[in-house]
C-alpha cells in the first residue's frame, strides 16, 4: 500500500513533554488566503522531561515567517523547519519566550481542520491535531496553558469576533475599516479545546444564574435570518446547566458562553472552552423544517457539549489513549440528562440499539479495539462507538455495582483530586475505589480488552424443593491483536416474573438488595428458593452490561415478559428476542411455521390494546422489527441481504395485517391538531402513529399510499411529512415519484432539510437506488466538500441501505471506494468516515465478500492516500493480507 506514513502510537510509550507552555498570546490577523499568526509562547523546561532533548515543535501545512527566542530573530542555521515541525536542538534549559510567526490559508483548508472558512465565517477545529495547522505548538493534550487571544479582521468581513474565555477588550484600527477584540480564558487548557471564530454572524442570548449568583451571558450565534431557529437550542443549554447543578453540583465558570453554528463541520459539534462550535444540523430547528428526532439531537447534543466544561475541559485526558475519559463519561452524562428529561426506559432502548448498531457491529469487524486503545496510528479514526457509547456503558455499569450514592462520592473525589489536570482511566477509578474500599483492577479489563462479552444462561427448576437455578458461563471472541480474553466483571440485574403477573416471594443471596448479581468469574450459578412455581427470569434489565445474551427460554415465555415484566427494557427486549428469531428463520430457510408468526401477532394485538395509548413512545419501539441490519449481525456470517429485506417486508405486511384494525384505529385517534410541540409526550403520540402508518402500509400498500399521500398532504410539522414521504418511498409508482419531487422542490432552499430528501431516496432498496444516487450527486444542493451533504446521500446509501450497498454485483461497493477515493483529497476524515461502511464486508455470502474486497484493494492501491483512509484501510484488509 503506498500512502502516508505514519508511526504507530503505543500506550506504553507515553513519556511527559520535555518542555511545558505557561501562557499563549495569539495575535490572528484574519485574511481570506493570508491569515497571519504571531504565537508568542511562554516556555519552560519541564522537570519531569529529559534535560538534553531539543525543543520539536508539531505542524502541518504550516507556511512559517519568522521565528524569535526572547525577543531575538533566529537565523536559519539556529532551526530546522518543515510544514510539519519547528525543531531548535539547542534550545534553553530556564524558562524563555519563543514568538513564531505563521501563515496560513483559511479558504483552501478544505481539511476542515485548524483555522477554516465556513460559509464565508472563520472557524476552527482542533481535536484532536488541529492547532498544529495554526501555529508551530506542543500539540498534546498534557501541555495546559492560558490563551489569550488577539483577533484582528476587516469589520466588513467579520463584524463578529469571538474567542475562547472571557471578553477583555475590543474596538477599531484607525480609519482602516479593521477592527479587534481581545478574549482571556483564564483556565489552563491543551491546545485542543482552542477556538476562534470570525464572521458575519445573528445573534441570539440570554442570561443565566448559576447556583452561587453568579451572572452569566448565554449566546448562540447563527447564520443571519436563522435567529429564530435557534430558540429551543438556547432553552435546551439552560436545562443543561441547571441539571449539571443539581445532579453533579457542577458550576459554570466563566462570564459568558457562546455557540457558533456552521455548517462545514466533520463533528457533530465541539466542547471548546467558552465556545463551542456546532454544526448547524444541531442548533437549527422549527417545525416546519426538524423532526422531534432533531430536536432530541440538538438537546442531547447541547448537553453534552456543555457537559464536557468539566469532563474534557477542567479535567482533561493525559494522552488521546485517554479519549474515552471524556467522551465515554460525556456521554454517560448526557445520556443522564436526556432519561431525566424524557422517558428513561424510552430514552435506555433508543441508546441500547445505537449501541447495537454501531458498537457491537464495530467490536465483531476488523476495526475492533478497547475502550482504551493500546496503540494507534491516526487518532482521527478513534473516535467511534466503542469509544463514545461502550465507554459510557461502563461508567454505568461502574455506577450499578457501587450503588448511587458512592458513584456520586467518587465523582466528587474526582473532579476534586483532577480538576486542572490532565487525567488517565487510573485517575478515574481510583476515586471509587477509594470511596468504595473496592479493588476495580477486575472491572479495568472493561477498558483494557476489545470484543463484546457473550453470556450464555441456562435454568433449571426444582418444583419439589422449591428452588430456581441460573447457571451463567460468559467468553468474549477473539479480536485483532487479542486473541485471549479474561473473564469481565459483570452487572447482571434481574427478577424472577411469573407466567401470570402475579408477585414472586423468591429469595437468593448472591443478589443484593437493588436485584443485581455481579458475575465475574468464567462460570457462575445463582439459587433462588422459596419459588413456588415455574418463574420466567428477566435478565440484564435496563441493559445492565454490554454483552450478547443467549437465554433458553422458548418464545411463549418471553411473550409472558412481554405481557407481565415490570422492566419496561426486557418488555422491549422480549418482543425483539422473539422477532430476531423469526426474521433470522426467515432469512435462513425461507419459512417460518404460521402458528409462530401468528403467536407472535396476537401479542402485539394484545400488547396494542392494553398498552398503547398509555406509553405511546414505548409502544412504537415495540412494534418496530429489528432492522435489517440488526438481522445481519444476528446471522453473523454468510449474510444475504437480499433475503434479509424479503424476510422483514414478509414480517411486517403479516403482522400489518394481523393488527390492522387497532392501527386504523390508533392512526385515527392520534391525528395532530393542536399546535406542534417538541416534548416528549407529543413526540410519542406522532412516533406511535406513524409507526401504525408504517406497518399498515406494508400490510396493504394500496390503502397506505392513499393514508400516506394524505398525511403528507395535511402535515403541519416535518416529523409527519417525513414519515408519510418514508412510507411512501417504499411503495414504487408515480404517487411516490411525484412525492419525492414536491418535497425538493418545496424545500430546495433549506440544506439541512434536502439532507433528509437526500437520505430517504439513498434507502430505496430497488436496482433503480444506484443511477438515483450518481445522479443526486449532480444535484446542485450537493457537494463533496460538505460533509453534511455526503454523510447524508453517500452515508445513507451505504450505512442504511443493505440491499443496495451490497448489490450481489458489487457495483455499491464499487461506488463507494471511488468516492472515497474522491473525498480522501480533500477531506481525508470524512473519507475515513465512509470507509467503514465496509465494517460488515466479512459478514456477506462469499460472491459480496469477494466484490467488497476488491473495492478495498482499489483504494489500498491508490498513491497518496491519507494517513486517515490509509489506516481504515489497511485494518480493514489485514486479516486478509495475513491469509
Amino acid at each position: 500500500m503506498r500512502t502516508e506514513t505514519a508511526p504507530v502510537i503505543r500506550l506504553e510509550d507515553y513519556r511527559p513533554s520535555d518542555f511545558l507552555i505557561d501562557q499563549v498570546e495569539l495575535d490572528v490577523k484574519l485574511h481570506p488566503t493570508e491569515t497571519r499568526v504571531i504565537a508568542t509562547l511562554a516556555m519552560r523546561p519541564n522537570p519531569a522531561g529529559r534535560s538534553d532533548a531539543p525543543l520539536v515543535l508539531d505542524g502541518d501545512e504550516l507556511n512559517l515567517k519568522s521565528v524569535a527566542l526572547d525577543g531575538r530573530v533566529l537565523s536559519d542555521e539556529e532551526f530546522e523547519a518543515s510544514p510539519h515541525s519547528l525543531t531548535i536542538a539547542q534550545a534553553p534549559r530556564q524558562a524563555f519566550t519563543l514568538t513564531i510567526e505563521t501563515e496560513i490559508n483559511p479558504t483552501a483548508n478544505t481539511k476542515l481542520m485548524g483555522l477554516y472558512r465556513s460559509s464565508g465565517n472563520y472557524c476552527t477545529q482542533c481535536e484532536a491535531e488541529g492547532f498544529r495547522r495554526i501555529t508551530y505548538f506542543l500539540d498534546r493534550p498534557d501541555i495546559l496553558s492560558v490563551y489569550t487571544t488577539r483577533i484582528e479582521a476587516d469589520r466588513e468581513e467579520a463584524p463578529v469576533l469571538l474567542g475562547n474565555g472571557n471578553p477583555v477588550e475590543s474596538g477599531s484600527i484607525d480609519d482602516s475599516g479593521r477592527h479587534y477584540a481581545v478574549w482571556h480564558d483564564p483556565h489552563p487548557k491543551p491546545s485542543y479545546l482552542f477556538a476562534l471564530v470570525g464572521g458575519r454572524l445573528g445573534r441570539v442570548a440570554e442570561s443565566f444564574t448559576t447556583m452561587s449568583g453568579r451572572e452569566v451571558e448565554l449566546a448562540i450565534y447563527v447564520e443571519p435570518g436563522k435567529e429564530n431557529r435557534a430558540d429551543y437550542a438556547l432553552e435546551a443549554l439552560e436545562r443543561s446547566m441547571r441539571w449539571d447543578e443539581r445532579v453533579f453540583g457542577l458550576e459554570y465558570d466563566l462570564d459568558v458562553f457562546n455557540i457558533v453554528a456552521v455548517s462545514d463541520f466533520n463533528m457533530g459539534a465541539m466542547e471548546n472552552k467558552g465556545l463551542n462550535i456546532f454544526n448547524d444540523k444541531y442548533v437549527l430547528a422549527s417545525p416546519e423544517t426538524a423532526t422531534d428526532m432533531d430536536y432530541a439531537h440538538i438537546e442531547a447534543i447541547i448537553a453534552h457539549e456543555y457537559f464536557h466544561n468539566w469532563t474534557g475541559n477542567r479535567v482533561t485526558c493525559r494522552d488521546w489513549f485517554q479519549l474515552c475519559l471524556k467522551e465515554g463519561l460525556t456521554v454517560f452524562r448526557d445520556q443522564e440528562f436526556s432519561s431525566d428529561e424524557r422517558s428513561r426506559p424510552v430514552h435506555r432502548i433508543a441508546e441500547v440499539k445505537t449501541l447495537r448498531a454501531r458498537q457491537f457491529l464495530e467490536d465483531s469487524s476488523p476495526l475492533s479495539h478497547p475502550v482504551r486503545p493500546n496503540q494507534y496510528r491516526e487518532i482521527n479514526n478513534f473516535y467511534t462507538a466503542t469509544v463514545y457509547e461502550k465507554g459510557a456503558e461502563i461508567v454505568r455499569m461502574l455506577k450499578t455495582i457501587i450503588g448511587e450514592q458512592d458513584f456520586r462520592h467518587g465523582m466528587d473525589l474526582y473532579f476534586e483530586r483532577c480538576d486542572g489536570t490532565a487525567a488517565t482511566v487510573e485517575d478515574f477509578l481510583n476515586a471509587f475505589a477509594e470511596v468504595t474500599g473496592r479493588d476495580l483492577s477486575h472491572f479495568a479489563r472493561w477498558y483494557e480488552q476489545s470484543g463484546t462479552p457473550r453470556v450464555k444462561v441456562k435454568s433449571q427448576y426444582d418444583e419439589a424443593g422449591q428452588t430456581y437455578r441460573l447457571d451463567f458461563t460468559q467468553v468474549t471472541p477473539p479480536t485483532p491483536g487479542q486473541a485471549k480474553k479474561e473473564p469481565m466483571a459483570i452487572p447482571v440485574a434481574l427478577g424472577l416474573v411469573s407466567h401470570d403477573g402475579s408477585p414472586l416471594s423468591a429469595t437468593c443471596d448472591q443478589v443484593d438488595e437493588r436485584g443485581v448479581f455481579l458475575f465475574d468469574k468464567a462460570a457462575d450459578s445463582i439459587t433462588f428458593t422459596g419459588v413456588t412455581s415455574l418463574p420466567v427470569p428477566s435478565l440484564f434489565r435496563g441493559f445492565s452490561a454490554p454483552v450478547k445474551v443467549s437465554l433458553d427460554l422458548p418464545n411463549a415465555e418471553l411473550l409472558v415478559l412481554l405481557r407481565h415484566d415490570t422492566d419496561a427494557f426486557n418488555r422491549w427486549q422480549a418482543a425483539q428476542t422473539v422477532a430476531m428469531r423469526l426474521l433470522a428463520s426467515l432469512s435462513i430457510e425461507g419459512q417460518v411455521a404460521d402458528e409462530e408468526i401468528d403467536a407472535f401477532s396476537t401479542a402485539l394485538c394484545a400488547f396494542i390494546d392494553r398498552d398503547a395509548e398509555n406509553d405511546p413512545a414505548f409502544a412504537a419501539l415495540v412494534m418496530t422489527l429489528p432492522s435489517e441490519a440488526d438481522i445481519a449481525q444476528e446471522i453473523g456470517q454468510d449474510v444475504n441481504p437480499d433475503a434479509i429485506h424479503r424476510a422483514r417486508s414478509e414480517l411486517r405486511r403479516r403482522i400489518g395485517a394481523a393488527c390492522s384494525k387497532r392501527l386504523q384505529r390508533i392512526y385515527a385517534a392520534f391525528t395532530e391538531t393542536g399546535p406542534y410541540s417538541p416534548d416528549a409526550a407529543s413526540a410519542g403520540r406522532r412516533s406511535l402513529r406513524n409507526a401504525c402508518l408504517d406497518l399498515l402500509a406494508a400490510a396493504d400498500p394500496i390503502a397506505g399510499e392513499a393514508l400516506a399521500s394524505a398525511q403528507l398532504e395535511a402535515a403541519t410539522n416535518m416529523t409527519d411529512r417525513l414519515a408519510s414521504l418514508s412510507v411512501l418511498t417504499t411503495i414504487p409508482g408515480t404517487v411516490r415519484d411525484d412525492a419525492i419531487a414536491w418535497f425538493g422542490e418545496r424545500y430546495r432552499n433549506e440544506p439541512l432539510v434536502i439532507d433528509k430528501w437526500f437520505t430517504l431516496q439513498a434507502a430505496i432498496p430497488e436496482d433503480q437506488t444506484l443511477e438515483r444516487v450518481k445522479n443526486l450527486m449532480q444535484h446542485p444542493a450537493f457537494s463533496i466538500s460538505n460533509p453534511n451533504r455526503v454523510r447524508s446521500l453517500i452515508g445513507s446509501f451505504a450505512m442504511l441501505n443493505q440491499v443496495q450497498f451490497n448489490r450481489a454485483d458489487g457495483a455499491g461497493y464499487r461506488l463507494l471506494a471511488s468516492i472515497v477515493l474522491r473525498a480522501d483529497e480533500l477531506n481525508p476524515q470524512l473519507a475515513a468516515r465512509l470507509l467503514t461502511a465496509f465494517s460488515t464486508w466479512r459478514m456477506m455470502e462469499i460472491s459480496r465478500r469477494n466484490h467488497a474486497e476488491e473495492a478495498l484493494r482499489s483504494i489500498a492501491q491508490k498513491p497518496n492516500l491519507s494517513r486517515d483512509v490509509g489506516d481504515i484501510v489497511s485494518r480493514s484488509l489485514e486479516e486478509s493480507q495475513a491469509k
